[in-house]
């Protein structure tokens, strides 16, 4: 199978910086890494090819037989010995995964670093704490640097020592046929350096899990999906390299009574016949406390009415949401004899002037005589 060409892998025009291709090869990294899709071979094979073509276009040489000859040029470049620039690539590469991944990074001396990974904590809050804002305290376990050998992983009196097998630099070059492949030391894995007289804290790994206590300062208006992020709160790095952060996942929780779309509210009003026939005044909540609502006469199940400003406050800023009150006519329940009688006699006043005081019944009915009337007129055998 032909290679695809290395631009529109990358998705690139062939006057692309070094910097649009360092950032193609993030985003298709990010994308298509093995960590992120297991067990997904279309997805390994994607990576396998983004990582190929930023090798080449990343490095001044390559790229420059490629322009001139494609992918034949390249192959003949390999049968011919030449490395080409697989030091640029590894730049690249490093500035990928040492971001997104915790990857190694290559510090003073050629000593590899590798940055902690990122946590993820599920926050879960009631509606007021989300609307409003709110300050909690969660625990989260995860590895530290440890406090005896302070991260080198050998006992006190004791260092790491050179990794023999790749000299320090914490990779080794493997050939296979016509490519040289660079390759995680297996030895060291990564490190550069050799543990010869292990922590009896850490057992050598540098790093101990604990549970920390942290304060979490929730923003106003925050809503489900929302993340807050604490710089360098997540696992330590190795061999001095920077703390992930920690991503604490806001998920709030239903409310009782109110239903939250964006900035704005809703809510449903229980609402008496009465009321709603003869107009009143009832009581509705807010998460501010209570307010008044004015129903006005002839009121009918599902009308919205709209309480400005009592929503909520987007996080990211702009106008205070509204309180959208649906109407709903209670029906009474566990009637009298005497309050039976009376109904029934409402409903036969009112089943007198029919069309006046029921015009939605009204409309109704003879909307289906309409729809039953057409239907036997479709029906008719023509003559």
């Amino acid at each position: 199978m032909s290679k695809r060409d290395y631009y529109k892998v990358l998705d690139l025009p062939r006057t692309a910086t070094e910097a649009e291709i360092k950032k193609a090869y993030r985003r298709l990294a990010m994308k298509y890494h093995p960590d992120r899709n297991p067990d997904d071979q279309a997805a390994l094979e994607s990576f396998k090819e983004a990582k190929e073509a930023a090798e080449v276009l990343g490095d001044a040489h390559k790229r420059a037989v490629y322009d001139q000859h494609g992918h034949a040029g390249l192959a003949a470049q390999q049968r011919g010995g030449g490395r080409g620039g697989a030091d640029a690539f590894s730049d690249i590469f490093g500035d990928v995964f040492g971001d997104i991944f915790g990857g190694a990074r290559r510090g003073g001396g050629g000593r590899q670093v590798f940055r902690g990974a990122d946590l993820r904590y599920e926050l879960e809050l009631e509606l007021p704490q989300a609307v409003f804002g709110h300050q909690v305290e969660i625990e989260v376990a995860r590895l530290s640097e440890c406090e005896t050998c302070h991260g080198t992983g050998s006992a006190k009196g004791s260092a790491p020592v050179t990794c023999e097998t790749c000299g320090g630099q914490g990779q080794v070059r493997v050939s296979q046929g016509f490519f040289q492949l660079q390759q995680t030391c297996p030895r060291c894995r990564g490190t550069g350096t050799i543990v010869r007289n292990p922590c009896d804290t850490c057992l050598g790994q540098g790093r101990v899990r604990r549970t920390r206590t942290l304060a979490v300062k929730v923003p106003p208006g925050v809503d489900t999906g929302d993340r807050i992020r604490l710089s360098g709160e997540g696992e330590a790095g190795r061999n001095g390299g920077p703390p992930g952060d920690l991503y604490v996942e806001v998920q709030v929780r239903e409310h009782a009574i109110f239903e939250r779309e964006g900035e704005n509210l809703r809510c449903e009003v229980p609402v008496s016949f009465a009321t709603a026939a003869l107009g009143g005044s009832v009581g509705v909540p807010t998460l501010e406390g209570d307010v008044t609502l004015k129903i006005p006469a002839e009121t009918q199940s599902g009308r919205v009415f709209r309480l400005r400003d009592k929503g909520v406050k987007p996080v990211r800023g702009g106008a205070r949401g509204d309180l959208y009150c649906r109407v709903v006519i209670e029906t009474p329940v566990q009637l009298s004899a005497e309050q039976r009688e009376l109904i029934k006699q409402l409903e036969e006043s009112l089943k007198a002037h029919a069309g006046r005081h029921a015009p939605r019944e009204k409309g109704f009915l003879e909307g289906v005589r309409r729809f039953f009337a057409g239907s036997d007129e479709g029906t008719k055998s023509p003559r």
